[in-house]
Order: structure tokens, then sequence, then C-alpha cells
């Protein structure tokens, strides 16, 4: 590390938000921390006094979100490095599942991190310098049963983030979308929202992916801890990746996908080719 940090991560409370929290205090950086309830930011005061600080937020409380960031750099200091972590999943079959669970998950996992990164950009530009860091998922670029909310609300943040990417340069501010596989988080445990079932012909495909996703729940592959140490390498990277895919699973079903891609851009080509005028 060559030089201490501050860094400001949306939802610390738990999974990857904690995670790196606490690794980053742990190496030196100076943390302010997103959560929703007043006991949990002392308690995150507390993790570092002087260095970590809790402060209260529901990114899908748009208006708030400004404000908090400007109180932060005048009352703290210049936020380095910028972590768009608050999200949650949810889980149902498309027609079985209301458009208003739709319209939440995009509201906290799309909308609440464009919200904030424009809060903080101004600043960003100002000092030509800075780092943001968006948790899409691997979701973000594959898709599996049973999550088309949670995969559309990926989707969208990654392909912001590939934007920004390209946005940001001239101003020396990197963006990188980090794309994590299953991890040992509470992402299939208590934070996920299930719709409920309803449609029996659907029994026979999702309730078996249903099932096992319950099942696997603490038990995945990937260690939270070990992202967050591979997400601070990044912090001193000179050239920052658009994207980094976290976790052995991550990179098997991305490079499955990227082959099909090329399998079927390479079959379809000459019909892909006939629409130019």
């Amino acid at each position: 590390m060559s030089q201490s940090k501050l860094l400001f991560i949306t939802g610390v409370s738990s999974g990857f938000g904690r995670a790196l929290a606490e690794e980053a205090l742990k190496a030196g950086h100076r943390v302010v921390g997103t959560l929703r309830n007043a006991q949990a930011c002392a308690e995150f005061d507390a993790l570092a006094p002087g260095r970590s600080f809790g402060r209260m937020l529901d990114v899908t409380d748009f208006e708030a979100i400004a404000p908090l960031a400007a109180a932060v750099e005048q009352e703290i200091g210049a936020v380095d490095v910028l972590v768009n972590n608050a999200g949650y999943g949810h889980e149902g079959i498309m027609e079985e599942s209301p458009l208003s669970e739709a319209l939440h998950q995009f509201d906290v996992n799309v909308f609440g991190a464009v919200a904030v990164i424009k809060a903080f950009l101004p600043y960003f530009r100002q000092r030509r310098s800075g780092h943001i860091l968006n948790i899409t998922s691997m979701g973000g670029f594959i898709t599996l049963p049973g999550i088309s909310y949670y995969c559309g609300s990926k989707f969208a943040l990654q392909g912001i983030s590939e934007t920004l990417t390209k946005e940001l340069k001239p101003f020396n501010i990197a963006v990188t979308a980090i794309q994590p596989g299953s991890f040992r988080t509470d992402w299939a445990g208590r934070s996920m929202v299930r719709s409920p079932r309803a449609i029996s012909d659907y029994d026979a495909s999702f309730d078996p992916v249903r099932e096992t996703r319950e099942k696997r729940s603490g038990h995945q592959p990937g260690d939270p801890l070990k992202a967050a140490q591979a997400m601070l390498q990044l912090l001193d990277a000179p050239e920052p990746p658009a994207s980094l895919l976290l976790g052995s699973d991550a990179v098997k079903f991305v490079r499955e996908k990227m082959q099909q891609m090329r399998e079927d851009i390479d079959i379809w080509e000459t019909v892909s080719r006939s629409a130019d005028g």
C-alpha cells in the first residue's frame, strides 16, 4: 500500500461491504460506511475510532445522498475510493414475480448506485482523481434461472460502469465493475427476497433450483475476506481493469458464455451481415 486512502462504502453491515471495510481498516485506510440504523452506525464507529465512520443512509432515499456526500467531503475529507456495494438478491420466476419487486430491485441495485456516483463525481472530477468500484456480479454477464430481476439489475449496473470507464478516463477517474461469483455472504440467505410459487408449470424446472440455492447458502466456494483483499489490490494499480471477476466459478461461467457467444456469432454471421444497407 502506497498511502492511506479514504473509502466510502455503501452497505457495510454484512457481506462484501463489511469484509472490505474491515480489511481496508486493517490495511491502514479510513472508511466511511453507510448503514440503516443508529446502533449499527455507532458499532461501526467503534471498529477503529478516528478511522471508521458510520453514516445512516438508505440508498433508495435519493434526496439524502448528495447532502451526505457533501458532509463527508467537508467533515471527514476527500474521498479517494467510492464503493457501491449496497444491494440485495431477488429470486423468483419472472411470470410469478410482481412488477413492484422488479422496481425495488432496480431502485436499490441500480438507481441507488447511480445516485451515489452522481453525488461524488463533481468532487472526483474537480480533483482529477478517484476510483469507483461497483459491485455487480457474474450475474451481470451470465444468467441463471429464477433471478431475472437480479441479473437485469446487475447487467444494468455493469453497462453503466463500463460506459463510465470511458467517460471518466480523461479526468483520471477509474471505474471497475467487480463481478463476484458465489460467495459465503447472506445473498442467498436472509438477504434474499423470494417471490412465492404460484404456477405449477414451473414446479419441475424451478423447485430443485430454489432448493439447491437455499441449501448452498453459507457453503459457497468464495471467501468474502479474500474478495476484499483482491479489491484492495486494485487501489494501487496504475491501470485498474474495467471489470474484475472474483471466484473460480465466475471465471468458469463467463468463459463458457463467451465461448457460446463466439459460436453463435460465427453460425449467424451471414444473417447478421445481411442487415447492412
